[in-house]
């Protein structure tokens, strides 16, 4: 194929295509960089530390992480945290985005007081709800006596921690799953619902049948980036509980953390990073094998 420049003088097609392909690196090339510097580099290092041993090179950093009580123990709750907070956060970020989604006065205000606890630092949010959890004088506790419920610990219960946790998690959080929500029933077309009302449908069978489906690929854009950051999460357990009481709230990025920089084991650190890359990796293909489109 002969292409021709600006001027209008003609390129041959081995020189067409090196233009093209010059003009595509320099758009990409940027983020290909940063990809490289801050993702695959990292993970490639985290690899071959994990399999340096005192002997050489073996999967014994693997065997005694894996076999470790504590880093069993932020397993566990990882996985219970996970399995409450991903589906909660959908729940409730649809919920919000359904509402703010009619059109009624106010609207753009609580779409800004939605999102408004997204521009916060996680540490600083974390910090600000730290005061709030006190058990003696927190705010929500003074709140609760209003309603004759007595104080509770919050933070420094074994039952309680992790639940707190979610909360802080959630309220930061959940305004900027509900842009996209919102983002993507804006693009549902009104005519759909136009005629599933006339077919006699309610609000509920429209949601059902009508909005869900529309907005698969939104949730599962959704689902999946929560997964992964809730996978993540770190602040608010090393402010605030330092993975207590009792390991009740050690997540595994916390377990990692006290492996490689409390502990100075970096080879162990190495490979609980790549055992989370690789659960994460897992739960983000049994999301997309779930959700997937005919």
């Amino acid at each position: 194929m002969v292409r021709t420049t600006a001027t209008g003088r003609i390129l041959g097609p081995n020189r067409g295509r090196w233009m093209l392909l010059a003009t595509v690196l320099g758009f990409l090339g940027p983020a290909l960089l940063t990809l490289l510097a801050f993702r695959i580099i990292p993970t490639a290092v985290a690899v071959f530390e994990s399999l340096q041993t005192r002997t050489g090179f073996g999967l014994d950093n693997y065997i005694d992480v894996a076999t470790s009580p504590t880093f069993l123990n932020s397993v566990g709750v990882t996985l219970l945290y996970s399995l409450i907070i991903n589906p909660a956060q959908i729940v409730i970020a649809l919920a919000l985005a359904l509402l703010l989604d009619q059109a009624v006065p106010g609207r753009t205000l609580g779409r800004i007081g939605v999102f408004l606890p997204v521009a916060a630092p996680l540490a600083v949010a974390s910090l600000v709800w730290g005061i709030a959890m006190r058990p003696s004088d927190g705010a929500l506790n003074a709140i609760l006596a209003f309603a004759s419920i007595p104080p509770q610990p919050w933070l420094t219960s074994t039952s309680q921690s992790l639940l707190s946790i979610m909360i802080i998690v959630t309220w930061a959080g959940v305004g900027y799953w509900t842009v996209f929500l919102i983002a993507g029933l804006r693009e549902i077309p009104r005519e759909l619902y136009e005629a599933a009302t006339i077919d006699g449908a309610g609000w509920w069978r429209c949601l059902y049948s009508v909005t869900l489906p529309m907005l698969r690929r939104t949730i599962l854009f959704v689902l999946v980036a929560n997964t992964v950051g809730n996978f993540l999460v770190f602040a608010p357990v090393q402010i605030l509980t330092r993975g207590g009481p009792q390991g009740s709230t050690n997540l595994f990025i916390h377990e990692i953390y006290q492996m490689g920089f409390a502990f100075a084991d970096m080879p162990a650190a190495s490979a609980g990073v790549v055992l989370l890359l690789a659960c994460m990796l897992l739960c983000v293909a049994l999301q997309f094998r779930l959700l997937r489109g005919q």
